[in-house]
């Protein structure tokens, strides 16, 4: 069926609106906390949305969806590790973050350990934010190169590609650049409760025009064993078991959300200690109902495309979901829906840009600049967002030639967050870890992330546990010899300046 000029219209209106919502927000911001963190005004429930929209993203809502229709529910284990990984937050990092009225995670880092590990730790935080950002960014080329196909039919696909990601950059640049943390909280909330409803709308459209409804579809895909949850094999090879979404879903999320700028910015954002954590655990059990909303949807499209099987074969299942949206929903609707799964992507972007502006300007050029002026700064952070908005530009047209799109975002962020978790747990654990000992432990679990992501085939949510514990061995290890070395070496100073003199 595709877009009509109605569907169009109800586009262009509604990330007008978006963009529109998100420039109230413009005020005069003059101080990096006001900037960055809102000046702590943001209510819980706020925070809370604002954190499950940054985890639905465009990625779940194309992505989520084909898992399920390629096999089943196993995805939704990883939830449940998610869901310990707040605890676990909540108790560790939450505290220490607030103690220290901090504006970025890594400064809770340098006062630890000391202003090399912050930097080290910050620098690693922009690399892989960046790169996974990137493929974030992508997806939105593929929801627009199937929704505007026939209003970019003069362009390639290379073209068409970089056309989408251009506009919803630059969308999203605009209230960004102004309203800073707040725009991008509350505009994330507005977004949220339009995609959820838009694709509660989608599923029911689908249970309505198939034969049946849903005792039908219910009958045909449990037959084909789709609504599977549990796994508890201990294959290491198999990417979604038990066993991997209840441990690696907790070291995933207790390095994402207590080590990575782009929630731990929410989290700082709350009016207390309390708020975040209120914010943080409720925002798990969103997360977890969501990613259930979204494989049904993605079990459903499997049983309606067995009645209805499609004129070509999907060639990926990150499409799936899009062309349902454009082929069956009624006008208007799909224009909205469409609407909505570029705007998240929009509240995403917008979320990456803050916390990698923040970073830029707290970690490195404060330290840079320490005399600098609270306008000089913030106006810093203005101009690092559209910098950064240039590199994951450029970045997300890099992704073109990757995989699934959530797995390999996922992926590239794992990376990192095993060296990032373990040198957090390092400085919350612990008071013999030393910045050298710390260092070269977040090198080893580096190296080892590194090395497991590209030649070997143990599947993401294993990366976490094997990067952070490595760290934190041989961090811990290696602290025990250098503080004695580093003794020795000023004994040995001590006694030739003595000579000396």
């Amino acid at each position: 069926m595709g877009l009509n000029g109605l569907d169009l219209a109800v586009i262009a209106l509604y990330l007008g609106l978006v963009t529109a919502f998100g420039m109230h927000f413009r005020r005069r911001q003059t101080t990096v906390r006001g900037y960055f963190l809102a000046g702590q005004t943001i209510p819980w429930w706020a925070i809370s949305l604002s954190i499950v929209a940054a985890e639905t993203s465009t990625l779940t809502i194309i992505s989520v969806p084909g898992m399920a229709y390629e096999h089943d529910f196993r995805f939704l284990q990883l939830a449940i590790g998610y869901l310990v990984g707040r605890a676990l937050i909540c108790v560790l990092l939450i505290p220490p973050y607030f103690r220290g009225q901090l504006v970025t995670a890594y400064q809770l880092i340098e006062q630890r350990f000391g202003q090399r590990l912050r930097g080290l730790t910050a620098g690693l935080f922009l690399l892989t934010r960046a790169a996974a950002e990137g493929v974030r960014v992508f997806a939105v080329a593929i929801v627009v190169g199937i929704a505007l196909g026939g209003a970019l039919g003069g362009l390639g696909d290379f073209a068409r590609d970089v056309a989408a990601i251009a506009i919803v950059t630059l969308l999203t640049l605009v209230y960004t650049f102004k309203g800073g943390m707040a725009a991008v909280i509350w505009t994330d909330v507005v977004q949220l409760a339009v995609y959820v409803t838009g694709s509660v709308a989608g599923l029911l459209v689908m249970l309505h025009m198939l034969p049946g409804g849903w005792t039908a579809a219910y009958a045909v895909a449990s037959e084909a064993h789709k609504f599977r949850v549990f796994d508890f094999s201990f294959a290491p090879h198999v990417t979604y078991t038990f066993w991997s979404g209840l441990i690696g879903g907790a070291f995933l999320t207790t390095a994402s959300h207590g080590t990575d700028q782009l929630i731990v910015q929410r989290l700082l954002s709350s009016r207390s200690e309390r708020q975040a954590k209120l914010a943080l655990m409720m925002s798990g059990l969103l997360v977890m109902a969501q990613f259930a909303l979204f494989l049904l949807i993605g079990a459903v499209l499997w049983v309606f495309y067995q009645a209805y099987p499609p004129a070509v074969a999907f060639q990926r299942t990150d499409r799936i979901f899009p062309t349902f949206i454009l082929s069956y929903l009624p006008h208007g609707v799909s224009g909205l829906m469409i609407s909505a799964i570029l705007a998240a992507a929009m509240g995403n972007l917008s979320a990456a840009l803050n916390s990698l502006s923040s970073i830029t300007v707290v970690d490195f050029y404060g330290r840079w600049k320490p005399d600098s002026t609270e306008e000089s700064r913030v106006l810093l952070g203005r101009k690092a967002t559209v910098g950064w908005a240039l590199v994951l530009f450029a970045l997300a047209i890099v992704a073109r030639g990757g995989g699934r799109v959530l797995e390999m975002g996922l992926s590239i962020a794992s990376v990192a967050y095993g060296s990032l978790l373990g040198v957090f747990l390092l400085g919350v654990l612990t008071r013999r870890a030393t910045e050298d000992g710390a260092m070269l432990g977040m090198l080893c679990g580096f190296v080892l992330n590194l090395y497991l992501w590209q030649c070997t085939s143990i599947p993401y949510p294993w990366y976490v546990p094997m990067g952070s514990v490595l760290t934190f061995a041989v961090g811990y290890a290696a602290s025990l010899w250098l503080p004695a070395r580093e003794s020795a070496a000023r004994e040995s100073a001590a006694r030739e300046k003595s000579a000396r003199v």
